[in-house]
C-alpha cells in the first residue's frame, strides 16, 4: 500500500508541476483572499469566479473594508455568482473577525467553524491554502479521484474518504497537493472519463426560487424600482408564491420591503 501511495502522490504532483492551472487565488496566501475565493467557488464554475474575485478584491481588499462595506455595493459585485446570501455571510464573517479577533484572521479550525457560512470543507481549505497546514479535505473532484484510484464503492461515506485523504497527504505539501488533486480531477479523471457521478445534482435553475431571487437582486442593484404588484403581473405568478420568496429574502437581510416597494437593505 505504501508503495502505491508514493506512486500515486508522485504522479499527481508531477502532473500539477507540468500542467497546473494559473489561478489568481493561487498567487496569494492571504487568508482573507483565500476565504473570498473559497466562498465564491462554492457551486460556481472557476471561469465565472475569476473576474468576480478580482473585482471583489479591488473593491474590498481586506477584512476591514468588507466588514464596513455597503450592502448594495457588495451584492452588485456578487451579482452573477448566485446564492447571494453567501455574500452576506462572508461580510458577517469579516465583521466577526474584526469584533472578536481584532481583525486578525483565526488560524484554527474550531474558530473558523464558528464564522457565518464557514463549514468543515471551507475551514479546512483556508488552513490548507493560506497556512499550508497538514490537514486534508475532500471535494467532488478529490472524491472521484479516490474512488477511481483506490477502487472504492461510489457509496463510500465521508468518514472513510477523509481517513484516506489524511493517509495520502504528503507532509508539508498540503497546499500544492490539494491544488494538484483538483486539477487532476478536472483535467484527467473527469466525471465523463470515469463514469463516477457527483453525489448531488443541481436542480433546474430557470423558473426556480433561486432564479426569481436572482432576478430581483440583479434589477435592484442597478437601481431599478421594483414593486411587488408589478412583479406579480410581469411574471404571471401567484401572489403567495412571490411574497413567500420576497419575505424570505427580507428575513435573510438581502432586501427590505417598504409597503409595496422592494429595496436593497443597506
Amino acid at each position: 500500500m505504501k508503495k502505491n501511495l508514493k506512486e500515486f502522490q508522485q504522479r499527481v504532483l508531477n502532473f500539477y508541476k507540468e500542467n497546473g492551472r494559473s489561478l489568481p487565488w493561487r498567487e496569494t496566501q492571504d487568508p482573507y483572499a483565500i476565504m473570498v475565493s473559497e466562498i465564491m467557488l462554492q457551486q460556481t464554475q472557476v471561469d465565472r469566479v475569476i473576474p468576480k474575485y478580482l473585482a471583489f478584491l479591488e473593491k474590498f481588499p481586506d477584512i476591514k473594508s468588507l466588514a464596513d462595506g455597503n450592502t448594495a455595493d457588495l451584492l452588485k459585485l456578487w451579482s452573477g455568482l448566485g446564492y447571494n446570501n453567501r455574500a452576506l455571510r462572508l461580510q458577517k464573517s469579516c465583521q466577526t473577525i474584526m469584533k472578536i479577533y481584532d481583525g486578525k484572521f483565526p488560524a484554527h479550525v474550531d474558530a473558523l467553524l464558528k464564522l457565518p457560512g464557514i463549514g468543515p470543507y471551507t475551514a479546512r481549505s483556508i488552513l490548507i491554502f493560506a497556512f499550508n497546514e497538514n490537514v486534508a479535505t475532500v471535494d467532488t473532484n478529490i472524491r472521484r479521484i479516490f474512488i477511481h484510484e483506490f477502487s472504492l464503492d461510489e457509496k463510500t461515506n465521508d468518514k472513510e474518504l477523509f481517513a484516506l485523504a489524511e493517509e495520502v497527504l504528503p507532509y508539508g505539501q498540503s497546499g500544492d497537493w490539494h491544488n494538484a488533486l483538483m486539477d487532476y480531477g478536472s483535467k484527467i479523471l473527469t466525471s465523463r472519463k470515469t463514469g463516477i457521478k457527483a453525489r448531488t445534482k443541481q436542480s433546474k435553475f430557470k423558473g426556480s426560487n433561486r432564479w426569481y431571487r436572482g432576478q430581483i437582486l440583479k434589477r435592484l442593484v442597478v437601481g431599478e424600482e421594483l414593486e411587488i404588484s408589478n412583479l406579480i403581473k410581469e411574471w404571471k405568478k401567484e401572489e403567495s408564491f412571490l411574497k413567500k420568496i420576497i419575505e424570505r429574502m427580507e428575513k435573510e437581510g438581502l432586501i427590505k420591503i417598504d409597503k409595496n416597494k422592494l429595496m436593497i437593505k443597506n
